[in-house]
């Protein structure tokens, strides 16, 4: 059980987020009422009982630093092992891509004890054991276990994915990153585990050979002479890589069977405790199919939408089909449909404000409107 170590890579930017992500990486962004993103692939890998994890850092760490703190909440403050933030190189002209990231801190990766390691990116919303695909990837005896879902969807919405192809024993014989017509519908999960020594000897002879990315020149280009084999997770997965999907998936977490396996089937998911009361629901309040976090005052309607922390629903004001980040204030008689509200925005009496399904309209943090 102590056998696997965690990496998680946050170096990748999330400007498909657009607003959302301008002063944070995807890691970072706000999810499902109470949580980050990070939330999500950190309680994963401690459920699983990897007690050792890093997280590789780009830029616009400020708010991730904040929220993960010690690590007390997803039980890594600790003496030996625990959480580590492995910072990027010091000079701009060295960082050009995630590879470099990996070579700066290759280090801690000597000194951590443990023969596995598991390296995630931090866009993905499920709840998975990797465990089992520990145990799948000593029991095909291959180089390298990546995890992929299947998405029956329409192309346009494998945007930023990396499709497999695989032969009938499940090994890997190509990955294409964003293709534009995806050969299947198996996709990468930004997950895989490997001996430590490989990931090692990978990123030197990558690094050695002047690569600066690691999907592409560790992993990609080694298809041919490595064993990789596809693990496959049955369960739901988020992608979050644009707009659309944020909020697809947020919106998804109002499905009852969805809900429950995210946050309680395959263990919880961990985030930052706040101490705040519960939500206040007033008499002319109006609640129907919604999340709604600690510390919300709810005076007005609420249907099928998801209010995080702190929010404040004037009385006669209208929020449907709609994300409401920490701390915003909905004036009275102001209607909000197919909106995104980013922390702190103040949406002040008789505003109305509709997007739709397909493009949710995003208001940035601190707006007054």
């Amino acid at each position: 059980m102590g056998d696997l170590m965690g990496i998680v890579n946050n170096t990748k930017s999330g400007t498909l987020l657009k607003e959302l992500s301008d002063n944070r990486y995807t890691a970072a962004v706000p999810f499902g009422g109470r949580y980050r993103m990070i939330d999500f692939v950190l309680s994963n890998m401690v459920n699983s009982g990897i007690r050792n994890v890093g997280i590789l850092v780009q830029d616009k760490y400020r708010s991730l630093m904040d929220h993960l703190r010690s690590g007390k909440e997803w039980g890594l403050a600790r003496k030996r092992d625990g959480l580590f933030i492995l910072t990027p190189p010091y000079h701009d002209s060295i960082r050009k891509g995630d590879l470099d990231n990996f070579y700066c801190n290759r280090e801690y990766l000597e000194k951590s004890h443990q023969k596995y390691v598991v390296v995630s990116g931090s866009n993905i919303v499920c709840n998975i054991n990797y465990m089992d695909a520990l145990h799948f990837h000593k029991q095909y005896d291959g180089d390298i276990t990546v995890l992929y879902t299947e998405e029956n969807t329409a192309p346009a919405d494998l945007g930023n994915a990396t499709i497999l192809s695989m032969n009938a024993d499940g090994q890997i014989l190509s990955m294409e990153v964003s293709p534009n017509k995806p050969k299947s519908n198996q996709i990468f999960m930004d997950m895989m585990i490997m001996e430590k020594s490989l990931l090692i000897d990978l990123i030197d002879e990558a690094i050695a050979k002047g690569g600066h990315d690691f999907l592409m020149d560790c992993i990609i280009r080694n298809l041919p002479r490595l064993k990789v084999f596809g693990y496959h997770h049955p369960g739901y997965v988020g992608r979050i890589h644009s707009v659309q999907s944020y909020f697809k998936h947020n919106m998804d977490l109002l499905h009852t069977d969805i809900w429950e396996e995210i946050f309680l089937k395959g263990g919880p998911i961990y985030t930052k405790v706040k101490d705040q009361g519960p939500v206040k629901y007033m008499d002319s309040a109006v609640v129907k199919n919604s999340l709604i976090a600690n510390g919300c005052i709810i005076e007005g309607t609420v249907e099928n939408s998801i209010l995080f922390r702190g929010v404040r629903v004037h009385k006669e004001a209208i929020i449907k089909d709609s994300i409401i980040l920490q701390y915003c204030e909905i004036d009275e008689k102001s209607e909000l449909k197919h909106i995104i509200l980013d922390k702190d925005v103040h949406v002040t009496q008789n505003k109305k404000l509709r997007g739709s399904m397909e493009y949710p309209i995003i208001v940035e943090k601190n707006t007054n409107l």
